[in-house]
Order: C-alpha cells, then structure tokens, then sequence
C-alpha cells in the first residue's frame, strides 16, 4: 500500500502561490512515479492480481487528473488533461502494466516541462555520506544490503521496501526515491525524513538506488561509458540521471547496457561533471524551462533560468569552445544577449525563435566538443597559450607603464609597491585555483561579478591616471612638478593606491586565466597545457622587457604622452569588458545592436557597453583638451 495523497486547496495568498504550485506537482509526479512502479502488483494478464492494489491504482489515477485540473493554466494544461484522462481510462481496462508505466512516466515528463521544479541536488551527492546516513536511519528497516531484512522489519505491514530487488529497483528513479525520503508514505512506517537537509536526502537516495546493482554491473557500465560517447548525449547532466528509471532506459539501450549504465552512473554521479558537452545539456535545459516561464507570464523567472543557462551551463565550456569554433562560441554568446533582451521585452515570438535558434547553435557545440578528443595535445597547446596571451597582455601594459614610469621618475622606493601588488594577484590566483577545484564550486554569477566589478574599478584608476600623466607630457609642466617635490605627491598614500591598482589588474586576469585552464584541464592533457603557459610566460616576459627598455629611450615628453595614450585605451576597454561581465551575470540589461565584436578592445554588440565606452572617450577627450589650456602660475 502506498500514500494516500490529499488534496492541496488552492486558497493560498498570492505571494505562497508560486510555492504551492511547485509542491502540488511534485506530488503529483511522485503518485504518476509511484503508478508507474507498483501497477504490475495490481494487475497481470488484464486480471486484477490484488484487490487493494487496484483499487488504489484507480483512486490514484483520477487523484493525478483532478490535481493537474487544478494547477494553474499552461500552454500545457490541455495536454496534460487529456493524458491524465488517459491514463485513468487505460487503467479501468486493466491494461498491460508496461503500457500503463510508460504512460504514467510520459506524463510525469510532461507536467515538470510545464511546472518545472528542482529535480537534481544543488550539489554533487557524496555517496559515502548517503551511506553512512543509510545505516544509521533505514538499515533498522530496509536491510544493511537493502534487502528488507532489517532487525525491525518482520514487526512492519507492509513490509519495507527491499532496494536490492532489481525487478522493482528498475521501475524506480532517484528522483521518487528522494521524494519519497522527504515526504514519506502515509499509512506504513516509512515517515518524512524533511528533518535532514536537503543535501542529505540526496545522498540517502543515491546511496539506496545503488543497492540493487552488482560491482560487475558497474564494471561494465564504466566500459561502456568510456567506449560509447554517444551515452553521454542519452544522460547528459544529474537532472536527467535523478529522473531514468532503468526500465525506460532499456527501450533506448537494452536491458544489459540500462543496467550497466545506471549502475555505474548512479555509483559515480561526479563523472557527469567531467564532460564538457554536459554544460551545454543543462544549457539548453534551462532555456526550455526560461522559454515556459516567459509562456506562463512569469517574466522574473524566466530571465533568471536565462542567465543561469549562460553562466551555469555555457560559460564553463566557452574555452573549450572558443579554441574549436571561436566562430560559434561568439554565435552563441551573441544569440544568448538577444534570447536576454527579449525576454526583458516580454517579446514571446521572438524569445521562441531566437530560443529555438539557441538549441540549434548549442546541439552544433555538442557535436564540436565531442567530434574530437578533449585531450588533443595540439588544441590544448593553443587554447592555453592564446587565453595566457589574451588575458596576461592588458594586466602586462598597465603593470610595465606603472613600473617605467617609477623608473623615469627616479622614485625607484615606491616599486616595491607596484611589485608586491601583481606578485601577490598570482599568489591570490594560485588560492583562487585551490578554492574553485577542491573546496567551492564558484557560480558564473560569481565569476562574472568578480571580474567586471574590478574590471570597472580598473578602468576608472587608469582614467585618472591616464588624465593626469597626459597633463605631465605638456611642455614644462613635467619639470614644474618635479619642482613641486614628487615625493610629497608620492607619498605612502599614492604607493599604496599603486599597490591596489597593480593587484586589481592582475588579479581580474588571474581569475580568469585560472578558471579558463581549470576548465580546459583533464587527466590527459596536463603537460600540453602547461606547455601553452609556459609559452606565454615566456611570450610576455619577452614583451615586457622590450616594453621597458623602449620606454627608457623616450624622451620624457614623449613617454608621457605615449604612457597617457595607452592607459586611456585600456580604460576604454576594461569599461567594455566590465559592463558586458555585469551583463552576463544578469545585473545589467542587455539591448543587441549590429555591431562586430573585436574583444582585443572590449567592443560588444550591446548599446550598454558602447555607451560606457562613449562616456569614457567623452572624459579623456574633454580632460585631454582641458590640458591643453595655458598652465597657472602653480601646477599641481
């Protein structure tokens, strides 16, 4: 016998709504589960088996019809009435239990299309800590092994559920498991268990659905993993794994490979981590669910499932991409700020197209991320040089123009300053690293805030910098301010302002860089990709030296007008590259405009970051010619 579920009444105030919605599909989806699973008990060769069992599969099925009735209306709310419906009918038939459990299972997908809820741990399951729980709250019951066999199980009616029984372990997902863990089941013994934290739940019903898997399913599952990539495309990220059941999984693989598949995937839930093509299935995930939001009027939400598409799924493998197709990662970028702006709009029709167009775009990045070996050592050479480069090259200028500047200046004191602040912006790197690999999983929002927030902060530094050593460059004004005593203008105030500008910069690109190879990096490309650094270390020492040596030869004048030139650039492009960051972690809207994107200089194809590089330019232009004016008698 299974639970009795009750009616939720639809009387809740308008700000619990949302909520409630969200708990009565869940229980929904578990009775649609617990049909799919338990129907074969109640009937056999279109003969009722089990008196109780029938009746229960019955009251359960018009249970499902009567709630989806009362759920707020969908563009898939007429769907989900007529397969309810059918449901109920085909089991007054008595139909065979195959055709009712896959029934049951389709309609379970499709009400979490329309009424998407969390359907996967925030987190990576810890099946060792799901163990431990296990003994200590349910082997009492259903058995150390799983197999109901537990010191209080005899005393149990029903009796509790043997998780080692494979012939009822393959109709059952994760999923079911852990609702059932959080709610119980009304009228056994088996209670809620919502007093654990959510993480907990999950790890209990990992751990339970491994139970009915032999190590030599695992084993052979590992082998069919690593041989057949297309696996990889059938479970593509935790969400769908929590929700296969074994039983659907053999239409599509067979029974040996379902069982061999799961039993190792459930066991080893981390390795769908270790696949770039996974980041793009959660990708296009989440834009169905954003695109069935916007569909249900629920513009907040739909942006927010947007951004988490971009920032969750795509952005960790955008350098894997970038370094195959750099054509198709500035594609898809591109396409998500548009897919975003509509979405602001509330524009449904050109959210649908542009979404379906995103599917397309990101189903062509699957295929270029598993078309060649991740491990390639030729691309991971490449890919890991170019980022180095492209990243080390703006924090390279800013440092050496700080440095030469010093130099010329003859203030050889305060560059212990500028060296403490990039020295410690790699060592920050280096903890940033050991955080982001065993500690912490930083979200993209994370990410993106952390580098446009300095970005910005960068660039509005290297503006002031750069109006103030443009004034320097003017005739006779560079000898009046060396009148004026440079060590009271540089004083401990100013070095430690070098200090925090020098570790800014460098750091913004550390963080980057450091997230960039923890992406590309895997178990076989290691020395390729340490390769790539160390070449563009080299590349950038060499850069660096020239820099200075060709700085020193200038003639005062001229390196400061030079010096002025090129800190006003880099001002333009960190403005471009912080407010496009801000963007893409949603704190900035996004309007598309046709534009090329050039990231050598920050341009994006949105008005907002244009605009910011225009006020930027406006400041250096009309600071610029305000130099020009004659000089006071006193120059500060």
């Amino acid at each position: 016998m299974a639970l009795l579920l009750p009616l939720i009444s639809f009387t809740a105030p308008a700000s619990s709504m949302e909520k409630v919605t969200e708990e009565k599909a869940k229980q929904i989806w578990q009775m649609l589960d617990y049909l799919a699973v338990d129907y074969a008990g109640a009937v056999k060769d279109g003969k009722i088996a089990n008196d109780a069992e029938y009746a229960e599969m019955q009251e359960f099925s018009q249970n499902a019809e009567q709630q989806i009735r009362e759920l707020p209306n969908t563009t898939a709310t007429a769907q989900l009435i007529q397969e309810a419906a059918r449901l109920r009918k085909i089991i007054a038939d008595k139909a065979a239990p195959v055709l009712v459990a896959e029934h049951a299972r389709n309609l379970a997908s499709t009400l979490l299309a329309a009424y998407p809820v969390p359907v996967a741990p925030g987190k990576m399951p810890e099946l060792q800590h799901g163990a431990r729980l296990y003994q200590a709250q349910c082997a009492a019951c259903h058995g150390q092994a799983g197999h109901a066999d537990g010191p209080l199980a005899a005393k149990l009616e029903p009796p509790p559920i043997a998780f080692a029984d494979h012939d009822r372990a393959k109709e059952r997902s994760i999923f079911s498991l852990y609702q059932t863990t959080t709610r119980g089941v009304e009228g056994t013994a088996m209670a809620s268990f919502g007093t654990l934290s959510e993480d907990d739940r999950w790890a209990v019903a990992f751990f339970a659905s491994t139970l009915a898997y032999s190590d030599s399913d695992r084993q052979l599952g590992a082998k069919l993993w690593s041989s057949d990539k297309s696996l990889h495309a059938v479970i593509a990220e935790l969400g769908i794994l929590t929700q296969t059941a074994e039983a659907s999984l053999t239409k599509r693989l067979g029974p040996e490979n379902a069982r061999a598949v799961l039993a190792y995937l459930r066991s080893h839930p981390e390795i769908l981590n270790a696949s770039k093509a996974d980041g793009l299935a959660l990708s296009k995930s989440k834009l169905r669910e954003s695109l069935l939001m916007l569909e249900k009027g629920d513009k907040a939400d739909a942006s927010r499932l947007a951004i988490s598409a971009y920032l969750d799924g795509f952005e960790p493998v955008e350098p894997a991409l970038a370094a195959k197709n750099k054509v198709l990662f500035e594609e898809i970028e591109k396409t998500m700020g548009t897919y975003r702006a509509a979405l602001s709009e509330a524009q449904l029709e050109t959210a649908r197209s542009t979404e379906k167009h995103l599917q397309a775009l990101l189903t062509d990045a699957q295929a270029t991320l598993g078309a060649a070996d991740s491990a390639d050592p030729l691309a991971t050479f490449i890919g890991a040089l170019t980022i180095l480069l492209r990243e080390g090259l703006e924090a390279l200028l800013i440092v050496v123009a700080m440095i030469a500047f010093l130099r010329r200046a003859e203030r050889s004191d305060v560059l212990p300053y500028v060296h403490a602040g990039w020295v410690s912006a790699l060592a920050a790197g280096g903890l940033t690293w050991a955080v982001a690999t065993y500690l912490i999983d930083l979200s993209g929002a994370s990410r993106e805030m952390t580098e446009g927030f300095s970005a910005i902060f960068a660039a509005v530094m290297l503006l002031t910098v750069g109006i103030w050593m443009h004034q320097k460059s003017l005739a006779g004004r560079w000898q009046a301010y060396v009148k004026e005593k440079l060590s009271h203008a540089l004083n401990k105030r100013s070095a430690t302002v070098l200090f925090v500008l020098s570790f800014v910069t460098v750091y913004r690109e550390v963080f980057e860089t450091v997230l960039f190879y923890a992406a590309l990096w895997n178990d076989g490309n290691g020395l390729y990709l340490l390769g790539g650094l160390t070449a563009g270390v080299v590349i950038l020492s060499v850069i660096a030296a020239i820099l200075l040596r060709t700085t020193a030869r200038l003639p005062i004048s001229q390196f400061f007008a030079v010096s002025s030139a090129l800190v006003a650039v880099l001002a333009i492009v960190l403005i471009g590259k912080g407010v496009a960051a801000l963007q893409e972690a949603g704190m900035l809207d996004v309007t598309p405009i046709s534009v090329p994107r050039i990231d050598l200089l920050g341009i994006y194809p949105s008005q907002q970051t244009l605009i910011a590089q225009a006020i930027v330019l406006f400041v250096v232009i009309i600071s610029f010619g305000f130099n020009l004016r004659p000089p006071k008698k006193k120059n500060i």
